[in-house]
């Protein structure tokens, strides 16, 4: 095998067996103008990993090798690439393509394109070729969806913001949080922490609300200046009309009483979630929304203007994600995908080790 024909990567092969990895050898999408070759070094585990491997968001093309958080050394740049050099080390999100000609993506919306082209699981358009992800050697990848990564960002810190925390902080900034606002975040998990570390950074007053207590001193240490747990008797009562804006990450509908978090936000407030349950999720009701006149969306990833902004604000406020890191292996990426399955994790995996597996290639 040599580089660049050629990559390797951990794929599943069946969504029966979701957790059996096999290192296999594959081709990516042709070499284009635009084109940046990544060697990669480290890729976060997200949930939406799970999700696809396991069959819950339905069929996919198998085999898969997936992971979107990637981030590791630009290799070879193609002749009409602009935004990054090689050498840099650089990081790779959950989109790696749009048509940046619509109104969408000319208004730094391209995330919203609708060609828009997922990092893995999608076929490269005009092709049968079916992108692969992190948990790989290498990834090739159009220069707009490579972001340089700031010099004071670890790398396996930096890793699950490329998804998670940009999931988090585009809904945030779009929705006015900072100085005076009062923000909930629902969901003290992957992509929750990162709400709370992101929605603190920007100067809002941050409220975690989880279904127990079990997190609580966890969210304090991050600085959350609130905790309300769903378990406790009435308890929303005392807060109801009190917060502006609550991004939803939570990534379960079971028990999910909507009008009780909803009397939460103030007249006209925002509930944004950016969560994706498997399964039909919440029933929403119109007598939900009237007494407070609230606005309920959803947000999906973010701009590359957003995610240069986060990467920056991270650097300079020196915002840490809280990750375990794996030793990118079958037994490893096993482990941690079932750990996963079971919510055993505070709060991201970061698959390490990448040259121990890959070697120098």
């Amino acid at each position: 095998m040599g580089y660049p024909e050629t990559f390797r990567g951990f794929q599943i092969e069946d969504p029966k067996h979701w957790s059996d990895f096999k290192l296999n050898e594959f081709t990516p999408k042709p070499f284009g103008d635009y084109d940046v070759d990544v060697k990669i070094e480290a890729c976060g585990i997200c949930a939406s990993d799970l999700h696809t491997v396991s069959g819950g968001w339905g069929e996919q093309h198998f085999p898969l090798c997936v992971g979107h958080e990637i981030v590791g050394t630009a290799l070879r740049v193609g002749p009409k690439v602009m935004l990054i050099k090689p050498g840099e080390r650089v990081g790779v999100g959950a989109q790696s393509w749009s048509c940046l000609k619509c109104k969408q993506c000319k208004e730094d919306n391209e995330t919203y394109c609708m060609h828009q082209v997922d990092t893995y699981g999608a076929k490269w358009p005009g092709t049968d070729i079916v992108l692969q992800g992190g948990y790989s050697s290498h990834i090739r990848t159009h220069e707009h969806w490579v972001f340089p990564i700031p010099a004071g960002l670890p790398t396996n810190k930096a890793a699950p913001m490329l998804c998670a925390g940009l999931t988090a902080f585009s809904p945030l900034v779009r929705n006015g949080a900072g100085p005076g606002k009062r923000v909930g975040i629902v969901g003290m998990g992957g992509i929750g922490h990162f709400g709370l570390l992101f929605s603190k950074a920007l100067g809002a007053e941050t409220w975690v609300i989880s279904r127990t207590h079990s997190k609580e001193a966890d969210a304090k240490k991050m600085g959350a200046d609130g905790f309300l747990a769903t378990a406790d008797k009435d308890w929303n009562v005392p807060h109801k009309m009190t917060f502006d804006l609550i991004v939803n990450t939570a990534n379960s509908s079971e028990n999910f009483d909507l009008s009780a978090y909803l009397s939460l936000l103030d007249v006209h407030g925002r509930w944004i979630s950016v969560g994706l349950p498997e399964g039909s999720g919440q029933e929403i009701k119109a007598q939900d929304l009237i007494s407070n006149g609230c606005l309920i969306g959803s947000s999906h990833l973010g701009s590359r203007k957003e995610m240069l902004a986060m990467l920056k604000l991270a650097d300079e406020k020196k915002i840490e994600s809280w990750v375990e890191e794996v030793p990118i292996s079958a037994e490893n990426l096993k482990t941690a995908i079932t750990r996963l399955s079971k919510n055993d994790i505070r709060y991201r995996f970061t698959l390490t080790d990448y040259d121990k597996c890959f070697g120098s290639e």
